[in-house]
C-alpha cells in the first residue's frame, strides 16, 4: 500500500479528531492538509500510519486552537461550532461517543477545557486511543495525560448530563417541533420545550441574528413563530437535515443558496435548545452561501407592503 492509500485511508479519522479538537470544518480540513505535507516529507516511514498520523494532525490542532481562541474571545456575539453535516468516520464500537461528541452540546463543553486537556479527551474518550498513544500525540507523559483525561472527564460530565434519547423519539419530538414551526403554532412549539429551553443565534456581526439569547419556552416560542413566516415570505425554504448528530435543518434563500442551519438539542423528550448558524464565513462548506441581509431586507419589504407592525430580526 502506498503512503497516500495510507493516508485516505486514515483521512476520515483523522478529519473527525481534528474537528473535535477545532470545531471547525474549514481548520479541520486544513490541519488533514498539513498533516499530509509532513506525512510526505518524512524521509522515513512509521511502524504505524495511523498512530504517526494521529498524533501529527493532533499536534497541528492543538496550535491551531491555541491560536484560534484569541480570535474566539474577540468574536462579535455568539461563537458556535462550525456545521457538520456529516461526519466521515465510523466506528460501530463507539458509535455512541462518536454521536455525542460531535454534538454542539458536546463541542461548546469542549471549549471550556485547555487546548491539551481537550485534545486527549478526544483521543482517549471518544475514539479509544491508549494512553501510549495520547501521550506520544500530545508530547506529555503517560501519568501526566491520565490527570488531563480525569480533570477532561469531570468538566465534560458536570458540564452536561448524558441522556441516551432514543432515535426514534428524539426524530419525532423534531417532526414535531417543524410541524408547528411551519404552522406559527406558538401552543405547538411551547409544549416541546424544556422551560428553560434556549435560543442562540451566530451571526458573527456578518449576518443578521438574535443580538443576544432567548430563554424560556414561552418567549423562543413567540419569536420562532413569529420569524418563520418572515423568511417564507422571502421565499426561504426550509430543509430537513440531521446536523452535528442532531436534529437540524438548512435553510435556503429562494435561489437555493444556504442562508443557515439549524440544530435542536433534545434531552429528557425535551427541546433544551435551537442553535442556528448564520455567520457566512462557517456555511461555505455546505454550499453557495446567501445574502443574509438581502433577506433580511425582502422578509421587511413584504411585513411593511402587509401594513403590518415591527418585527423581531430574522
Amino acid at each position: 500500500m502506498t503512503r497516500t492509500d495510507e493516508f485516505e485511508e486514515l483521512r476520515p479519522l483523522l478529519f473527525s479528531i481534528a474537528y473535535r479538537i477545532l470545531g471547525s470544518v474549514s481548520e479541520a480540513e486544513d490541519a488533514v492538509q498539513d498533516t499530509w505535507l509532513r506525512y510526505e516529507a518524512s524521509p522515513t516511514q512509521p511502524t504505524s500510519a495511523k498512530a504517526f498520523l494521529s498524533a501529527v494532525v493532533t499536534r497541528i490542532s492543538i496550535d491551531v486552537l491555541r491560536s484560534a481562541r484569541v480570535r474566539r474571545e474577540q468574536y462579535t456575539g455568539q461563537w458556535l461550532p462550525e456545521p457538520l453535516l456529516t461526519d466521515p468516520y465510523e466506528d460501530p464500537a463507539r458509535s455512541m461517543e462518536l454521536a455525542d461528541s460531535v454534538s454542539i452540546a458536546s463541542l461548546l463543553l469542549l471549549e471550556r477545557l485547555s487546548p491539551l486537556e481537550r485534545a486527549v479527551f478526544v483521543l482517549r474518550e471518544v475514539f479509544g486511543f491508549g494512553f501510549p498513544e495520547v501521550a506520544s500525540a500530545v508530547g506529555r507523559s503517560q501519568a501526566a495525560c491520565r490527570q488531563l483525561a480525569v480533570r477532561a472527564r469531570r468538566h465534560m460530565h458536570e458540564g452536561r448530563p448524558r441522556f441516551e434519547a432514543d432515535r426514534r423519539e428524539r426524530d419525532e419530538l423534531a417532526a414535531r417541533f417543524f410541524d408547528a414551526l411551519t404552522e406559527g403554532d406558538v401552543d405547538g412549539l411551547r409544549e416541546l420545550f424544556s422551560a428553560d429551553v434556549q435560543m442562540v443565534g451566530d451571526g458573527g456581526g456578518k449576518a443578521p441574528a438574535l443580538a443576544q439569547s432567548v430563554f424560556g419556552a414561552e418567549q423562543v416560542a413567540r419569536v420562532l413563530a413569529a420569524i418563520f413566516p418572515m423568511l417564507v415570505r422571502a421565499g426561504v425554504a426550509l430543509e430537513r437535515h440531521d446536523v452535528n448528530g442532531q436534529p437540524g435543518a438548512i435553510f435556503r434563500d429562494r435561489d437555493g443558496n444556504v442562508l443557515k442551519t439549524l440544530t435542536l438539542d433534545v434531552l429528557e423528550g425535551r427541546i433544551q435548545a435551537v442553535r442556528s448558524v448564520l455567520n457566512p464565513d462557517k456555511l461555505g462548506h455546505v454550499g453557495p452561501v446567501a445574502d443574509a441581509w438581502a433577506v433580511k431586507r425582502e422578509a421587511h419589504q413584504g411585513i411593511r407592503s402587509q401594513s403590518q407592525g415591527p418585527v423581531p430580526s430574522a
